[in-house]
Formats: structure tokens, C-alpha cells, sequence
């Protein structure tokens, strides 16, 4: 192969998308990750796991990290709507966002 044949090859590659294809492949599994990390606190929350147990407090403390932002929004008395409404926020806003900018990010 020649060299400027390389380097059209080189063009045409880039030229289709497959880095924008990429880099929204990412910012989709990163926000699903972050959604389901969320959601698995939520359910182990409402379903009384131990919080003594390692992975039951790996998956709070990731929860807790992602979902810093809406920590106390809502102020209910029921605890368990408490942590439905302050992790499930978070973990919807990062779906849409995360979806909606990967979506975005094909157009081009």
C-alpha cells in the first residue's frame, strides 16, 4: 500500500463517526452504571439488607457518591420514600442526561 493511499485510508476512517460512535458508547454504559449502582442501593435499602455486609456498603458508599447532589431534596417521614425519592432522582436525571447526550453525540 501505498503512502498516500495509507493516509486516505487514515482520512476515511475518521471521517465515519466510529470515535463519536465510541465516545457515545461510553457516556451511555457509564450513566446506565451509575442508574443501576442507584437503583441496587434503593432495593437493598427497602429490602432491609444488612448494612454490616461488605457489598451492601461498597453499593451504598457508590450510591452515595453518585447521588451527593440530592441528598435531602425531600423530607419525607417515611424513610424508605425517603431513599426511593433522594437515589431515584439522581439515577433518572443520569439515564435522561446520558442517554440524551449519547444520542447527541450519533447525530454527527
Amino acid at each position: 500500500m501505498s503512502d498516500s493511499t495509507s493516509a486516505r485510508a487514515g482520512r476515511e476512517r475518521r471521517r465515519d463517526g466510529s470515535g463519536t460512535r465510541r465516545t457515545a458508547l461510553v457516556v451511555h454504559t457509564v450513566a446506565d452504571v451509575a442508574a443501576a449502582f442507584l437503583g441496587l442501593w434503593i432495593l437493598l435499602h427497602l429490602l432491609e439488607a444488612n448494612h454490616a455486609n461488605v457489598f451492601v456498603q461498597f453499593v451504598q458508599d457508590v450510591a452515595d457518591a453518585l447521588a451527593w447532589w440530592s441528598q435531602d431534596v425531600f423530607t419525607m417521614d417515611t424513610e424508605n420514600l425517603r431513599v426511593l425519592l433522594d437515589y431515584g432522582l439522581p439515577a433518572v436525571v443520569y439515564l435522561l442526561a446520558g442517554h440524551g447526550i449519547a444520542a447527541r453525540l450519533r447525530r454527527f
